[in-house]
């Protein structure tokens, strides 16, 4: 657009008038779809026009300039839908214990979306039944993939069984460091084209919050971990060698705060730091593309979602809102208790998989006691050093009150699944007790999200449900609107709503800084029925 009068250029209305009042502008920005010119009248003030035509003349309008439409599709980085065959630069994230389910993520991928499974927590034979429905039904080209979470011992396996079957992509999350079994995911497969550019066969998404966890994966992998897998004989050296010159992850998703594991970092404090990060160490590795930046966390309204297309973001993901869809893998209880929740109904709590180091994960704290309950676990874990070390009061209290079961029942369950899962860490409770009770306490925090996935009636006030204040916000926006009736919440729905918002809001923006006086309501938007 210009900023001054086209010499002699006027727009002239056919039978749509001119809009210079509040009402007539909010509605000429929301037609995003449109062409929209800006014009003035005698006196100065701006307006819109939409439809008529333009051009030289003395009736009409004086012509500032002409917007060209601005579709959802258009918000994010072009190259990100073209590299992964999607209409629109948008995720859903990978939930873990399945919520993000098979079919959570068909639904997203068939509009156009990309979708990750969540696979944390879950048997390496329940991933790889999910996998082979995912390829079954959206074959290898489609918008989908599967988590990779960091747990030694066990990722290796998921990343073997990912790789076996041709996944197309996946989302690495919760690594602090690069593994074998992440460099081998990016690596593997790599080739040339006729032009000589390298081709990824398998996409790595790097889910981070950190600048220095960011820069491992903007980077080629280790030659020492490269190294390792040519002689283990899972990379060729030709795959090895190409890998040496591309970044692990052509796709960095940064989360800000969100539901789970989070730094607790505000989305426009560190997303730009990364961003400028990327653009320092990634410019000798560009022979298989740019590294794309994308957002996370925080992204439960339109305004959120514009807010991290504003910052750069190539593609936005969306998580914990998406418990509340129709095909999230979760509980019509948990759902309940997650449709009433507030911006400030959250909670830090002890996290299951690391524990023993005291890291934290943002949970619902309404209508649930896990939070206070982990927290009083971990402060005995803390203070003793074994289960036998409780005073006897305190034991009765804790299997009573938190627990609900026995520490000698728990402790048999518990030994029973880490005998088929990770045999290592019973050898390791027998000589140290510590660790032995750290399991123990760790069956809680584990069955806690289970009993929210399954719905366990009696467990209700136990329920680990991971959620930021997304949740909330989300809540606030769907009041009074048909995305208050669970029935409706389809995942697709979710998305197209946000992307749409967050077109309007983005084109009433573009507006007001081009000295439009366009009125506040403008800048919001409410959900409506919308269709790919």
């Amino acid at each position: 657009m210009t900023g001054a009068p086209s010499a002699g250029m006027r727009w002239r209305p056919n039978g749509r008038a001119a809009a210079f009042g509040p009402d007539e502008l909010a509605a000429c920005a929301s037609s995003v779809r449109e062409p929209v010119h800006l014009v003035t009248r005698p006196g100065g003030s701006r307006g819109l026009g939409l439809g008529g035509d333009t051009g030289m003349g003395r009736d009409g309008y004086p012509l500032l300039g002409t917007m060209p439409p601005l579709y959802p599709e258009w918000l994010g980085d072009r190259e990100f839908c073209r590299t992964h065959g999607l209409r629109f630069p948008y995720v859903t994230g990978e939930m873990a214990g399945g919520i993000a389910s098979v079919r959570l993520v068909t639904a997203v991928a068939r509009a156009g979306m990309l979708g990750f499974f969540g696979a944390a927590g879950l048997a390496p034979s329940d991933v790889e039944r999910a996998v082979v429905r995912l390829s079954a039904d959206l074959g290898r080209t489609g918008g989908w993939g599967v988590n990779l979470i960091h747990a030694p011992g066990a990722e290796d396996i998921v990343a073997d069984l990912l790789l076996r079957h041709g996944v197309p992509r996946i989302s690495a999350s919760a690594f602090l460091d690069l593994t074998p079994a992440v460099v081998r995911c990016s690596a593997a497969g790599l080739t040339r084209d006729p032009a000589g550019r390298i081709v990824r066969r398998t996409h790595v998404f790097a889910k981070v919050s950190r600048p220095e966890v960011a820069a491992k994966f903007m980077s080629p992998a280790p030659p020492a971990i490269l190294s390792a897998l040519v002689a283990r004989g899972v990379l060729t050296e030709d795959e090895a060698r190409l890998a040496g010159r591309i970044p692990v992850a052509a796709d960095v998703t940064v989360e800000a705060d969100s539901g789970g594991h989070t730094d607790n970092r505000p989305l426009a404090v560190i997303f730009p730091v990364i961003q400028r990060l990327r653009d320092r160490i990634c410019a000798p590795y560009d022979q298989a593309g740019p590294v794309r930046i994308g957002a996370a966390g925080g992204l439960g309204t339109p305004a959120g979602v514009a807010a991290a297309f504003a910052l750069g973001a190539a593609y936005v993901l969306t998580g914990s809102v998406n418990q509340l869809a129709v095909e999230a893998g979760i509980s019509d209880a948990a759902k309940a208790l997650l449709a009433d929740a507030g911006v400030a109904d959250v909670a830090m709590a002890p996290a299951p998989d690391m524990f023993e180091a005291g890291i934290k994960v943002q949970v619902l704290r309404r209508g649930t006691m896990f939070a206070g309950r982990a927290a009083r676990l971990h402060e005995l874990y803390r203070t003793h050093e074994s289960l036998e070390e409780i005073p006897a009061r305190v034991r009765t209290a804790l299997e009573r009150d938190t627990l609900g079961a026995s520490l000698d029942d728990i402790w048999s369950v518990t030994r029973a699944f880490w005998a088929s899962r990770d045999p290592a860490q019973l050898e390791r409770a027998d000589t140290d007790p510590k660790h032995r009770m750290a399991l123990a306490f760790r069956w809680y925090l584990g069955m806690s999200s289970r009993w929210a996935i399954e719905g366990e009636p009696g467990r209700v006030t136990d329920y680990q449900l991971w959620c930021g204040p997304a949740v909330g916000a989300f809540n606030d926006w769907a009041a009074g609107t048909f995305l208050a009736d669970p029935a409706e919440r389809k995942a697709t729905q979710i998305a197209l709503n946000l992307l749409e918002g967050a077109a309007v809001i983005s084109r009433a923006h573009q507006l007001r800084s081009h000295g439009v006086p366009i009125p506040a309501r403008a800048l919001s938007y409410e959900p409506r029925r919308l269709t790919c």
